[in-house]
């Protein structure tokens, strides 16, 4: 659905020319277009990528019936500057607790998940059951490990995965048999005084708006959680390659498929995010 609202502008622009005709020159004036109506650059080129995207797939995926791909050669499609991005806004263990406090239960356990694990907004809000491996690291209790398929991955380039630490692990257990499908859901009332679970499409709903009034932290952003996390993980010593794997970075050293060993490296680095610190 973000895809699809990231793609609607350009339709204006582009929509009815042929994929072979699409370049920099005929993205300009949407560019133009965004950028004049205050959009910030990172915004704009949310847009672009997926543009990029669907180039690049249509000269190595999507093919003719002949055979044929249907670009001979993706254009290169070039973004605009981002240095009106917003600095980075990270929140301490204090201000954790705050906003915590005041967000409805199903809301706080996402936001939880997301400042345990450092996955992204989409990604906690499309967790699913047929995702989890319980994983036996030679700990106490199986650990639950989601293998994120790669069309819920930035990129798109391969799956990646998720492991759980103490306090993942339990807010994923307080979600199991709430909904056959997703593992975080909303709590509907219903007819007959009965509460029906349905899928949760966003963090960033009107809940998280007002839990950021209510304790002045206003210029806290959900992709914050991720920054919350860098830096925490940072201030723990963690290796870089680990942090790379937790948050998902592009990295040369990352591997595809995990070993044990790589996979309890990976928790013993998410457990020092359950371990509150000064910062």
């Amino acid at each position: 659905k973000k895809d699809v609202s990231m793609l609607r502008p350009l339709l204006i622009y582009i929509g009815q020319m042929p994929l072979h005709d699409i370049n920099d020159e005929q993205l300009k004036p949407f560019v133009q277009a965004r950028l004049s109506a205050g959009l910030k650059g990172k915004t704009v080129n949310s847009s672009l990528a997926l543009v990029r995207a669907i180039c690049n797939r249509a000269e190595s995926e999507w093919l003719f019936e002949n055979g044929m791909t249907w670009l001979e050669k993706a254009p290169r499609i070039t973004l605009v500057s981002e240095s009106d991005k917003r600095p980075r806004r990270p929140i301490s263990w204090a201000e954790q607790k705050r906003l915590l406090a005041v967000m409805p239960e199903h809301l706080a356990n996402m936001v939880l998940f997301s400042l345990n694990t450092g996955v992204r907004e989409n990604v906690v809000c499309n967790l699913q059951w047929d995702w989890e491996a319980r994983v036996d690291l030679g700990l106490s209790d199986l650990v639950s490990v989601f293998v994120v398929p790669r069309t819920h991955v930035k990129g798109r380039r391969t799956e990646r995965i998720i492991v759980c630490n103490s306090v993942a692990q339990e807010v994923v257990d307080k979600q199991r048999g709430l909904h056959p499908g997703y593992v975080f859901t909303y709590p509907r009332p219903v007819a007959g005084g009965f509460i029906e679970h349905q899928g949760v499409e966003f963090i960033n709903n009107t809940a998280w708006e007002n839990a950021r009034q209510l304790v002045g932290l206003e210029d806290v952003r959900v992709h914050d959680l991720r920054h919350t996390v860098g830096m925490r993980l940072r201030n723990a010593g963690i290796s870089e390659r680990t942090q790379n794997a937790i948050l998902w970075h592009s990295s040369r050293e990352m591997s595809e498929h995990y070993a044990v060993a790589q996979l309890r490296e990976i928790y013993q680095a998410v457990e020092t995010l359950a371990v509150e610190s000064e910062v």
